[in-house]
């Protein structure tokens, strides 16, 4: 019977643990540039009367 620690300690990582951050940090710049692309969006539509900024 194989003890749990012996177990896990085989895993091996198919990447170095850095890459996992880069991988992460990339994500979350690609999310937040996204994000960012889409400022001010409401104020591009031109029917939008003035009056009706009371609604938000």
């Amino acid at each position: 019977m194989q003890y749990l620690a012996e177990v896990t300690t085989k895993f091996v990582a198919p990447f170095p643990t850095v890459v996992y951050g880069v991988i992460a940090i990339s994500l979350f710049l690609l999310l937040g540039f996204v994000t960012w692309s889409y400022r001010d969006v409401a104020n591009r539509h031109e029917n939008k009367s003035h009056d009706s900024k009371g609604h938000h």
